[in-house]
């Protein structure tokens, strides 16, 4: 078993401070006589570890790289004794497999090297010497002191001054106590300090030493006195200055220095107030104010202040301190408002008859104010519009003026009606500055008498009640008030007859003559009766009895018992078509026999069975006006019927339908349409046709009606020599003057056709007649129609043009061959050259006379018939025997052949081809075939006369449509004909078929028209 055994042994080690780590110290198996080196006892360190360590098999006892500073060893910070200085450790020896277990005490005394300076408590030390001290006096030093112990410690003192003298001494502790002797006189007049090193040093190898300046202080001793400035120091201190106020600084001189010059300040004879009142700071010596001073309470105040210094013994001197307490307006009046004479005034409340005589007095008023002088004069007044005012109780002179009496009067006669209580305000103020002021209040009742009537707040009262009403119901609550009080206003009431309204309102309206409702009897209908008016009168309970009245007037209001009405049943307006939008049509009329929200009536159109109307009109809620949303055309629609529904505001609503028919009235919106005969057509007209004989029928039509669609024809243009009239009514064109040769060929009659609306509207179209025996060569003459749409309308085109020309020419010729008989052979032969060259010149041009026209037959001259002709029959030649055909270009540049004959050239007309023929000829048009139709020229929106305002021009089937004037544009042909070259201002049209046919009747449908303006 393992045993542990202790031994009392202790083992015991030296070892010196601050040494480095692993020093050896000793070896504890040696000292216990322990053989180690067979592995088979160790050691182990069981306390001491913190500076020291074992081997465990050796038993090597060593220090760790812990520094060991004696100085700071907590065991050894209060020893003075070297070999008491320490560090205790224990160490276990182990035996074989800890079978048993030894454990040792130790203990390392600590040797102290010199490692600390000897050192002074500061480096300058101060040191009271008195002045006049005998030589030889002695004076202690402070010590150095040094953490080191033994001959490290402090060994000396050396002083290093001659003045003075150093002593050391040994003290019983075993301490070296340095004194400081005194070795001459010291006079602190010559020299109040003087500074000495003081050096220290220990008995270390190598010592060490330190050194501290040594300040010696010459000190005064007391033999002056305090003296004050003055004796007696006199101020004035207002009262209530706030603690702290500094008052007056009493001053003491003293000729000595330090303490024995040190002055305080106390107070000397002075009563108890002064001390709890006033404050002396003993060392500056100011007076202050260390409670507040009521100058009512202490008016002055009288003490005595000590002066005295801090010498041993002190010394003292005193002064007296008269301090005057100064008023100041701190305190503000007093008023006492009391009875007086038989007027009762209790608890501030006074009580006055309302018809007490005016300057009455009421109550007596005293006011006074604890300041002196001025800050006591007080000024007293009543404030507010009170009837009441103050006047002095008495006029003595010997009255103080801090305290003064008065009367409260009345000032004007009191009305308890008007007022019933009155709250007069007293308000004082002292003359002081600021001043201060203070007031008190007298509450006035006026006592009542029976003077008032009975009154209603209002003279006339209205009163809304609904009809339909239950009997008994009531009507209103009348109330009248009385100012008075008591019995006096005390009021019953009843119903009188209105002046206005006679009638009794007994039967109808009661009252209650306490409470004052109004009832009523019977039920009221506002339809029959929509006002009543009667009286009531208020009476109150005095002696005599007042009274009052008031009118009631009752309005009865309306129930929505009553449908709206409409005026009529149905409403018929008439409108013209073309209307603007938005714009009234018509009013409707309805009514509603009630009042108010019961009679707004809210209007709205109600579709008809094919809902025409809907979103086509609207009503206008507060006029009834009908709107439209569209503009009517008569032509589309002729009328409109609806249903205009009112609804009133009631609850529950009640309605109300009429119906509303609205006739479209034509208005002259659209011209006359031309269907007979068409621009292009043509009629042929034989010369020897009777007067009066029917050409042709213009046939138009209107879509408007009445006067609108009633037309009159005319003949505006191309009728030069009066050939032609047309029937205004009919239409019906018919020959009136007599055909001659010059009339023969083509004549275009611009006919118009106006209606009679306002304003008028026309159309103007062209009827084409061929007078001719025959139509000889279809073929030109629908190329002369052709030309004649792009001539303009101012220009003629009737018959032939050249005839006149021509026969003016040949009187010429005649009357010069006759006047000139001598005129030789060779002037005829020139005149008729010119005469003949000019038949074959140039073709027709607007505007200008030639010798040729298509339109009209040309001479033949038997000098230039063809051989062929020669065996033909000699009577007259029909007209148009020589038929001419215009001959267009191909587009590659060849030209077209009429039945194989050559075509001739001229330079102005392009090619043509005549032909020979009697009446028994061929038609040649029916063998004539173009490959190439007219050309096609442009649309233009131009009227073709520009006159009137509505007017408008026949248009042609799409073969042949006048759209306006036109512009110089060509035909598209290779070349000009007589109607197109030097025109100024031409008709277009456009080809979309070949030309027309001889017109034998009227198209099938008519041609559409174009309006221009």
């Amino acid at each position: 078993a393992n045993t542990l055994s202790f031994l009392a042994q202790l083992l015991r080690y030296r070892l010196a401070e601050e040494g480095p780590a692993d020093i050896r110290i000793g070896n504890v198996a040696a000292d216990l006589g322990i053989v180690t080196g067979s592995g088979e006892v160790t050691f182990s360190l069981e306390s001491g570890s913190d500076y020291l360590k074992i081997d465990n098999m050796t038993g090597e006892l060593s220090t760790t790289e812990r520094r060991i500073d004696r100085e700071k060893l907590p065991q050894c910070q209060m020893i003075f004794d070297e070999n008491e200085c320490f560090l205790d450790f224990e160490v276990s020896v182990i035996g074989p497999s800890q079978s048993w277990v030894d454990l040792f005490e130790g203990r390392v005394i600590i040797l102290d090297i010199n490692d600390n300076t000897p050192t002074f408590p500061s480096p300058v030390l101060t040191l009271t010497v008195e002045e006049n001290r005998p030589v030889g006096t002695l004076y202690l030093l402070p010590t150095a002191t040094d953490r080191d112990f033994g001959r490290n410690g402090i060994e000396r003192y050396e002083l290093l001054q001659d003045v003075f003298e150093l002593q050391v001494a040994d003290t019983l502790d075993g301490e070296k106590q340095p004194q400081l002797i005194v070795k001459g006189a010291l006079d602190r007049e010559q020299r109040d300090s003087y500074e000495l090193s003081l050096r220290v040093r220990d008995g270390g190898e190598p010592a060490r030493s330190s050194q501290a300046i040594l300040r010696v202080l010459i000190t005064d001793v007391n033999d002056n006195s305090p003296r004050f400035e003055k004796s007696v120091y006199e101020a004035d201190l207002a009262e209530n200055s706030s603690p702290g106020t500094p008052i007056l600084q009493l001053r003491a001189a003293d000729l000595d220095v330090g303490v024995n010059g040190q002055i305080e300040y106390v107070f000397g004879a002075a009563t108890e107030s002064v001390r709890r009142l006033l404050r002396l700071d003993e060392t500056s010596g100011w007076l202050s104010v260390l409670h507040r001073i009521d100058r009512e309470e202490v008016n002055q105040l009288r003490f005595t202040v000590m002066a005295r210094d801090r010498g041993q013994p002190p010394k003292t001197d005193k002064a007296t301190v008269v301090l005057n307490i100064r008023d100041e307006n701190d305190n503000v009046p007093t008023i006492d408002i009391r009875k007086i004479g038989r007027i009762p005034l209790r608890d501030g409340v006074a009580s006055v008859a309302e018809d007490v005589l005016v300057d009455t007095p009421i109550a007596l008023v005293q006011v006074s104010d604890r300041d002196q002088g001025e800050n006591g004069v007080v000024t007293c007044t009543v404030v507010g519009d009170v009837p009441f005012q103050l006047k002095p109780a008495s006029e003595g002179e010997g009255e103080p003026q801090n305290k003064r009496k008065y009367f409260l009067h009345t000032s004007a006669p009191l009305d308890y009606e008007a007022v019933r209580d009155y709250n007069v305000v007293i308000v004082a103020v002292d003359s002081g500055s600021p001043s201060l002021s203070s007031n008190n209040s007298l509450l006035v009742r006026v006592a009542d008498t029976n003077d008032n009537p009975p009154v209603f707040s209002q003279a006339v009262l209205e009163v809304s009640f609904p009809e339909n009403n239950l009997p008994g119901e009531r009507v209103a609550t009348v109330v009248a008030t009385d100012a008075d009080s008591g019995k006096n206003a005390e009021i019953t009431y009843s119903l009188e007859p209105s002046p206005l309204s006679p009638e009794a309102p007994g039967g109808l309206f009661t009252i209650d003559p306490d409470s004052g409702d109004v009832s009523v009897q019977a039920v009221l209908d506002r339809e029959q009766r929509d006002t009543y008016e009667f009286q009531v009168t208020a009476r109150d309970k005095g002696v005599p009895p007042l009274q009052g009245s008031a009118t009631v007037v009752v309005r009865v209001a309306d129930r929505n018992d009553n449908e709206p009405r409409f005026m009529q049943d149905v409403f018929t307006f008439y409108v013209k078509e073309n209307l603007q939008p938005n714009s009234p049509v018509g009013m409707v009329t309805v009514m509603d026999l009630d009042k108010g929200r019961n009679a707004e009536l809210s209007l709205s159109i109600q579709p008809s069975e094919h809902d025409q109307a809907a979103g086509i009109f609207s009503i206008e809620n507060d006029t009834g006006t009908i709107y439209s949303t569209v503009s009517f055309d008569r032509e589309q629609q002729t009328s409109y019927t609806f249903r205009v529904k009112a609804v009133d505001g009631g609850e529950p609503p009640r309605s109300a339908t009429a119906t509303v028919s609205l006739f479209v009235m034509d208005e002259n919106d659209n011209a006359p349409a031309v269907t007979f005969p068409s621009n292009s057509s043509y009629t042929v007209l034989p010369p020897s046709s009777n007067l009066r004989t029917v050409v042709a029928t213009v046939v138009a039509t209107d879509a408007d009606t009445g006067l609108n669609a009633d037309l009159n024809y005319s003949i505006v243009g191309g009728n030069p020599f009066r050939l032609f009239e047309i029937d205004p009514a009919s239409g019906v064109v018919s020959l009136v003057g007599k055909l001659a040769p010059k009339h023969y060929g083509l004549h275009r009659l611009v006919v118009q056709v106006n209606d009679s609306g306002q304003p008028p509207q026309s159309t103007t179209a062209l009827l084409h007649v061929f007078v001719n025996e025959s139509l000889s060569n279809a073929t030109v003459v629908e190329s002369q129609v052709a030309r004649s749409l792009h001539t303009p309308l101012a220009q003629d085109i009737a018959g032939d043009p050249s005839y006149e020309l021509s026969k003016q020419r040949l009187s010429i010729v005649i009357g010069v061959v006759a006047g000139i008989m001598t005129v030789v052979l060779l002037i005829l032969v020139v005149v008729m050259a010119r005469y003949c060259r000019s038949k074959g010149k140039h073709g027709y041009e607007a505007g200008k006379k030639d010798h040729e026209d298509f339109f009209t037959p040309q001479p033949h001259d038997k000098a230039k018939k063809p051989k062929k002709d020669k065996k033909g029959k000699k009577g007259k030649q029909p007209l148009y025997s020589s038929i001419v055909t215009v001959e267009a270009s191909k587009p590659n540049g060849q030209r077209y052949d009429s039945v194989n004959e050559k075509l001739s050239d001229s330079p102005s007309m392009g090619r043509y081809r005549s032909v020979n023929g009697g009446p028994g000829s061929p038609d040649l048009a029916r063998h004539y075939k173009s490959s190439s139709p007219l050309p096609t020229v442009q649309l233009h929106p131009q009227s073709p006369t520009a006159g009137k305002k509505h007017q408008a021009v026949q248009d042609l089937p799409p073969a042949n449509t006048f759209v306006g004037a036109g512009d110089n544009i060509s035909i598209g042909s290779d070349h000009c004909s007589e109607y197109s070259c030097q025109a100024g201002s031409k008709y277009s049209k456009q080809v979309r078929e070949p030309a027309g046919r001889p017109a034998a009747g009227p198209p099938a449908q008519p041609s559409p028209l174009i309006s221009a303006h």
